[in-house]
């Protein structure tokens, strides 16, 4: 360090950290499913209080909209951390808050549901972006195939993509 930096990072550079971290992820659609996930956990086990009345929301499907609330919670977390499979956590997403209607009260009385459904959607339709013109793009040599290839009379000369018959 030098004698004219603080050692401190201030909140713009963490904010750019987390707008670049969000950027290279389906932030929004995993916010959105594990934010789906909270009410439909929480409303089979919730207690309202109308005065001196108290309204217990407790179901015998308790056990199962626990499970799908923590099942869209843990799909939610694998969006941000393993983007790879952002497809199958969105199929799966969109089939559990289709799960939670008739199981977990009504999906979570329609919030969890909607929430889950377009976190799901989302997850679905995100696809990472290209990088800009001028970006340095870390390309990693594969060294399982084999360098030399042999050309027979059946192989097709490719010649960068375009073929010789026609």
């Amino acid at each position: 360090m030098s004698a004219e930096t603080t050692g401190s990072r201030d909140f713009r550079y963490w904010r750019l950290r987390f707008r670049a971290w969000r950027g290279h992820r389906p932030f929004w659609a995993g916010l959105l499913t594990m934010a789906g996930g909270v009410p439909i956990m929480y409303f089979p086990y919730a207690n309202m209080h109308l005065g001196n009345v108290t309204l217990a929301m407790s179901t015998t499907a308790g056990a199962g909209s626990l499970i799908i609330g923590v099942l869209l919670v843990t799909l939610g977390l694998t969006m941000w951390f393993h983007s790879v499979v952002r497809t199958f956590a969105g199929v799966a997403a969109i089939l559990l808050a289709l799960i939670s209607i008739p199981i977990a009260n009504i999906g979570g009385f329609v919030i969890g549901f909607l929430l889950s459904l377009f976190g799901g959607a989302l997850a679905c339709a995100w696809v990472p972006t290209k990088p800009r013109r001028g970006d340095k793009v870390e390309q990693v040599e594969n060294t399982s195939e084999p360098t030399a290839t042999a050309a027979t009379e059946t192989t097709v000369d490719a010649n960068g993509g375009r073929n010789s018959a026609g």
